[in-house]
């Protein structure tokens, strides 16, 4: 299995939460065939992957069990994958990890890093998929509330944080060209913090690894509306998101990963256009 790619293109990948209580869709896909029939949608506008996940990492959000987060992945995946369509598992399961590539998923994206469960880097190896890695510094993976202490210098602690998980999946036996890495924009990160992670991109995506952006209908994106009066709820920061996936890509992130995938895939094609056709 190869990492999913798009020739001179940043990939876009559309959000799927089969959840109770995501933070901007939460039960809206919970049934399997609506999140099948949004899912596709998403493809027609041009979403090249599909991210499916079962557990909210919103702030406030408590863990599903085990059983109810694969129940939920599980037809998810193997409906959009009879259908030809590459889909990407959100867990921090092992099991889960495993149930998904019983049904055909093409990545694993473990917000945890791997972290969470002792056993997902020696589940990515035995599945032999693409994963990605994301930076969350936390004591305990269940919400992405709160601000970690970074040591004054969060580019740098993401950047070397996330070489470790990436050596870590190595040993375990992943293969190098397989694995991706995401900041974790909004994940135990003040909106300074996040906005450092933005402004330093070029740097990671200059680095050892493709990275994936998930920046969608983020608090702190939320805020650029909030600041001039206006109504600010995570769905009207899809212009902003869009904005993100813009400079995302013309500083050379692999992937933008959203709820609305119409703006960003025009954002994405727009970069690539650009930078065809720019003389520097």
């Amino acid at each position: 299995m190869t990492l999913p790619v798009v020739a001179d293109r940043t990939v876009v990948m559309g959000i799927v939460n089969v959840t109770e209580d995501s933070f901007s869709d939460g039960g809206r896909w919970l049934d399997p065939d609506t999140a099948v029939a949004h899912a596709l949608e998403l493809v027609r506008l041009g979403a090249d992957i599909i991210d499916v996940g079962a557990e909210s990492t919103r702030p406030g959000a408590t863990r599903v069990p085990a059983d109810v987060e694969e129940q939920r992945i599980r037809p998810v995946i193997r409906a959009l994958s009879a259908e030809g369509i590459a889909t990407s598992v959100d867990t921090m399961r092992a099991s889960t990890a495993r149930a998904a590539a019983e049904e055909g998923v093409r990545l694993i994206n473990d917000v945890s890093g791997g972290l969470a469960d002792p056993q997902m880097y020696h589940a990515m190896a035995e599945t032999g998929l693409p994963v990605c890695l994301m930076h969350w510094r936390t004591e305990a993976f269940v919400n992405a509330s709160g601000a970690a202490d970074h040591g004054g210098d969060v580019v740098r602690d993401v950047r070397e944080t996330l070489l470790r998980l990436a050596g870590a999946a190595e040993e375990a036996g992943v293969a190098r060209e397989l694995i991706t890495v995401d900041p974790g924009l909004g994940f135990a990160k003040t909106a300074a913090d996040n906005w450092a992670l933005l402004g330093a991109l070029d740097e990671l995506c200059a680095g050892e690894f493709p990275v994936l952006v998930g920046a969608s209908r983020k608090r702190f994106l939320t805020e650029v509306r909030a600041a001039r009066g206006l109504e600010h709820s995570p769905l009207d920061a899809d212009a902003a998101t869009a904005a993100v996936t813009a400079l995302a890509a013309r500083a050379g992130a692999w992937c933008v990963r959203v709820h609305d995938v119409a703006s960003s895939r025009d954002a994405a094609d727009v970069a690539a256009a650009w930078k065809k056709h720019s003389r520097g």
